[in-house]
């Protein structure tokens, strides 16, 4: 009994733990892909500032890292880090960091329901990453899934040319382009490989939280080098303040974007790394795909973007694309719990109750 207990509550809270990390994920993902393009829209032009704020909150994540912390059992902050997981961490922030800087040249030059829909062909490349690195099974629709998404992503493209934003010619709208596809093949590299990363983690969801901080400290200080090696402003401006001549809003307004801005990228980064570390890489790509498709409706109800014939087709095979790997996913699933026997499905729930492990362990080493 007290067994089954502990399954039933760690389940419980695991359960809880993933619903908070979605709802990060989903507030996250559509308010920083919005407030991204309201800077570039109001006057904002320093892609290097727009890379910044995506990683510049993370000492954010040091109040829960250090409020779950427990001195009583020597479990503290950053005790569990070593010098192959902190060069693994340095190494996934300078990627971080570039891909940030695409998705920032990706929001500056289109449209967001442009960029969310190519950016939505991450759930292809993170498929196809996830098959060799993690041997992620392949079946037919997931392949389906994969066909649909590199269609809908190539169809864009080619019919998307008179989507540009105003302001933007045809060779920096292509460059948009060219820099939506490489962000979302990075990312894409970016889920399983923290996947592997968060196999070998023992400290449970806190120890998720302390590589995210490193991760982000890494991207943040590649922003800073490139912001300083471009001059630390663009037309004019300071890296603080864009010139007077573009930015079309006051500095309060200002201000106000760049806070919430780094608030909202906090949360689409740790609700990413919670889906992955709780569930997968796979699924955190699966989660990101539909709010990528939240975002295309974002942007046409916020910036009143196009939404021509040939944008409406790539949106409805990206759904379809999405829709067949839910499927495909639920069915596998379906049958592997039907075939299992019991102590098989229990053996595959301990891992899910990492979180709370840690947890409680943390608040009881003191009583043993």
């Amino acid at each position: 009994m007290d067994n089954d207990g502990c399954v039933t509550k760690g389940a419980r809270s695991n359960a809880w733990l993933l619903a908070g990390n979605y709802f990060l994920l989903c507030v996250g993902s559509l308010s920083s892909s919005l407030l991204s393009r309201f800077y570039f829209v109001h006057g904002g032009g320093s892609r290097w500032v727009s890379t910044l704020v995506q990683s510049a909150g993370f000492p954010l994540l040091l109040v829960p890292v250090y409020f779950c912390s427990s001195p009583v059992s020597g479990n503290r902050p950053f005790c569990s880090f070593g010098s192959r997981l902190l060069c693994l961490a340095l190494g996934l922030g300078l990627l971080l960091g570039l891909n940030n800087l695409l998705f920032s040249c990706a929001v500056s030059y289109l449209s967001v329901s442009t960029s969310s829909l190519l950016l939505a062909s991450q759930l292809a490349f993170t498929l196809l990453l996830s098959v060799v690195l993690v041997r992620h099974p392949v079946t037919f629709f997931n392949l389906n899934s994969v066909v649909l998404l590199t269609v809908s992503s190539v169809l864009l493209a080619l019919n998307s040319s008179h989507d540009c934003p105003p302001g933007v010619d045809r060779r920096h709208f292509f460059l948009g382009l060219a820099a939506a596809i490489g962000a979302a093949a990075l990312f894409a590299v970016y889920l399983p490989v923290m996947q592997l990363v968060y196999r070998g983690l023992s400290g449970g969801y806190r120890a998720v939280v302390e590589v995210q901080v490193v991760m982000e400290a890494a991207a943040t200080a590649l922003a800073v080098a490139g912001m300083a090696a471009d001059g630390g402003g663009a037309d004019g401006g300071k890296w603080w303040w864009p010139s007077e001549e573009r930015w079309d809003l006051g500095a309060a307004a200002y201000w106000a974007v760049v806070a919430t801005t780094v608030l909202a990228w906090q949360m689409c980064f740790m609700g990413t790394a919670g889906m992955v570390f709780l569930t997968s890489s796979v699924n955190g790509g699966i989660c990101m795909t539909a709010l990528l498709a939240v975002n295309v409706v974002g942007g046409v109800a916020a910036f009143g973007d196009e939404f021509s014939g040939g944008k409406a087709v790539a949106m409805a095979l990206c759904l379809w694309g999405f829709g067949s790997y839910l499927y495909g996913e639920w069915k596998m699933k379906a049958g592997a719990e039907a075939e299992a026997p019991p102590a098989v499905v229990e053996e595959k729930l301990k891992p899910m109750q990492t979180a709370e492990t840690s947890g409680d362990g943390d608040s009881n080493d003191g009583n043993v």
